[in-house]
């Protein structure tokens, strides 16, 4: 009964590591949407600068209070194309 028990508790723990795991991956991975996202929207508003058609300018002036953070994602992704493979093991944490 007592083998029974701790193995019982054993299956409980990895379960549970199991799915914090699962969380903190899924987590991670709509972070990473969001910023994706985020990047796409100022895109869209302000893409006449790279060449894609914009929104009529009354509509992009409207939203441009909403686009501050927005703004800071597409600066930080132009330092991200200056040096991509050291943005990535920035990520990764390698030393």
């Amino acid at each position: 009964m007592n083998e029974k028990m701790k193995l019982l508790h054993l299956l409980r723990r990895g379960a549970k590591t199991l799915v914090q795991v699962q969380r903190e991956k899924a987590t991670s991975m709509l972070d990473f949407e969001l910023k994706e996202l985020e990047n796409i929207f100022a895109l869209l508003l302000l893409g006449g600068f790279v060449g894609i058609p914009s929104p009529p300018s009354p509509i992009a002036i409207e939203l441009l209070p909403y686009l501050e953070r927005e703004l800071v994602v597409m600066f930080a992704r132009t330092d991200m194309s200056v040096d991509p493979i050291g943005s990535l093991v920035g990520m990764l944490e390698i030393d």
